[in-house]
């Protein structure tokens, strides 16, 4: 199973920080040839990757980027995020903006990289999101958005078969420099973790790890798919207003005589 990617180039979205620089670290750690594209350069250099300035919200500005590329392997879409907004006091056109961005945004790239994947038989990752297949109270759009944008990737792999792959990392919660803003101090991370059933939450290099992989020749046969990465997801609720200590032995309410 070979993960190396020596000799191709990758473009990452939003790979300056957080998850997208865990992902463009990992790209490079392959061998890749490694283009991080923000609108801000990164508050420290990222190793054996170079930056370009882009808002992938600028359709034009994104079209000319790809065009003066002379090749591409592989389009990380990782551009993207929100923030904590509930759905009734706020108007529609803050919500709209977190669409373009997470799903519209995405589109516009794949579309304007292509002939170049198509050329080259490439793939493109999209970074999901658990948010798109549960309740996301607070980011409803997100949630939103990322559904659609795994949606787009499967039919994406199905009309763009045989020359691109295109498949989906869902991450879970993951540990990045601004998980205070989402769960509060050390002790409320340490809190949130305990809810995963591996115990802790996701590093960047680990969903870097996992898109690494579909980019690679040892995901040849893999398109269309949603790769979860979320250590075991959430332990069920009713489990702890039920005082069941473990899952394992726990009898569910469906099985209850």
């Amino acid at each position: 199973m070979d993960n190396s990617l020596h000799g191709r180039t990758a473009v990452i979205t939003g790979g300056t920080r957080g998850v997208g620089a865990g992902i463009a670290q990992a790209f490079a750690d392959a061998g890749a040839h490694v283009i991080v594209c923000a609108r801000r350069p990164p508050e420290l250099p990222l190793p054996k990757t170079e930056f370009a300035e882009l808002d992938v919200r600028d359709a034009e500005a994104v079209r000319c980027f790809f065009a003066d590329l002379p090749g591409l392997d592989v389009l990380v879409n990782n551009a993207g995020g929100a923030p904590h907004r509930p759905l009734a006091p706020t108007d529609a056109g803050h919500h709209v903006r977190v669409l373009e961005l997470n799903l519209v945004a995405p589109l516009t790239v794949s579309l304007a990289a292509y002939e170049h994947l198509r050329r080259a038989r490439g793939s493109i990752v999209m970074i999901g999101s658990v948010s798109g297949s549960r309740p996301s109270p607070g980011t409803a759009a997100y949630g939103a958005a990322k559904a659609g944008l795994e949606s787009l990737a499967r039919s994406m792999a199905v009309e763009w078969a045989p020359d691109v792959r295109v498949n989906t990392v869902v991450p879970g919660m993951v540990r990045t420099e601004r998980s205070h803003l989402h769960y509060g101090d050390d002790d409320g991370v340490a809190a949130v973790a305990r809810t995963v059933p591996l115990g802790r939450l996701a590093e960047p290099r680990d969903i870097g790890a996992a898109a690494v992989f579909l980019a690679s020749d040892a995901a040849a046969y893999i398109s269309g798919a949603g790769l979860l990465v979320h250590g075991g997801g959430e332990r069920p609720a009713f489990l702890d207003a039920a005082g069941v200590a473990g899952v394992a032995g726990a009898t569910t309410p469906d099985k209850e005589k």
